[in-house]
């Protein structure tokens, strides 16, 4: 079945204009014909078709069903954009098909790229939403420059449900939740692998860093890790900008416990 997006479900039963078209003109649905919906926050409609007009196709809801997410950690990938954007588009696709929950195209010393058209992210984080039947619709923020999103998102008071504190996670405001902050780069120093740090921290939330095609400099490198980042490693391959998104999601998705 396919999924539309409806994000004022409660307040108006009538799909979008572009929603209407792909319903009745491309997919056909007529009245009388149940349809699924989300409001990209984490319910799921099933409603019936009252008025197909190719423009603004009403419809009645039947029900109303609030879906647990596919992992219990908050995603946040943070990447530099490539020269040739299809590519981050690419890897922003894949990752919303995967489950990432939060997105920041980042602005770094050795970018190639200065420059991002959001609303364009906006639309293919919708479609690959959609796609895999996500009731959660990713967030993607504006192109921000990487010293100051490490400022932003660095130390913090760590509230690590009883836990010592350590210097590895900060606290979010989503109740005391531990956000563990990481930075991949390519660099020989000492490092962790991703894999073995979702592994031990499988239910806290997640922020990654993913740099450009000429890596972070070592500046940036510095200045994440007095932050409170740590650096990993995604595996012996050295990978492109769009893989290392991919890989990053992946690994944290796959390795988060399920509630």
């Amino acid at each position: 079945m396919y999924l539309f997006f409806a994000p004022d479900i409660e307040r108006v039963q009538c799909l979008s204009e572009e929603e209407s078209a792909h319903c009745v003109r491309v997919l056909r649905y007529t009245r009388g014909e149940e349809i699924l919906l989300t409001d990209g926050r984490g319910t799921t409609y099933t409603a019936r078709i009252t008025n197909p007009h190719p423009k603004h196709c009403e419809f009645e809801i039947l029900t109303a069903t609030p879906q647990k997410k596919i992992h219990p950690a908050h995603l946040h990938i943070a990447l530099a954009p490539t020269k040739n954007i299809e590519r981050t588009e690419w890897a922003v696709e894949k990752c919303t098909e995967i489950g990432a929950d939060e997105f920041t195209p980042l602005l770094c010393r050795f970018s190639e790229r200065k420059t991002i058209r959001i609303d364009r992210l906006e639309k293919i984080i919708l479609s690959a939403t959609k796609q895999s039947l996500n009731p959660y619709l990713p967030i993607v923020h504006e192109l921000t420059p990487v010293e100051e999103f490490i400022k932003q998102h660095g130390k913090g008071e760590v509230q690590d449900r009883g836990e010592e504190q350590n210097k590895d996670c900060s606290s979010n405001s989503d109740g005391g939740r531990v956000t563990r902050r990481y930075i991949a780069h390519c660099y020989e120093q000492d490092k962790r692998e991703l894999k073995d740090e979702i592994a031990k921290y499988p239910n806290d939330d997640v922020l990654i860093l993913i740099g450009p095609e000429g890596d972070f400099s070592e500046q940036e490198i510095a200045l994440a890790l007095e932050n409170g980042f740590v650096p990993v490693s995604l595996g012996q391959s050295r990978l492109r900008t769009e893989t290392a998104a991919v890989v990053a999601c992946h690994t944290a998705v796959l390795l988060s416990e399920s509630e």
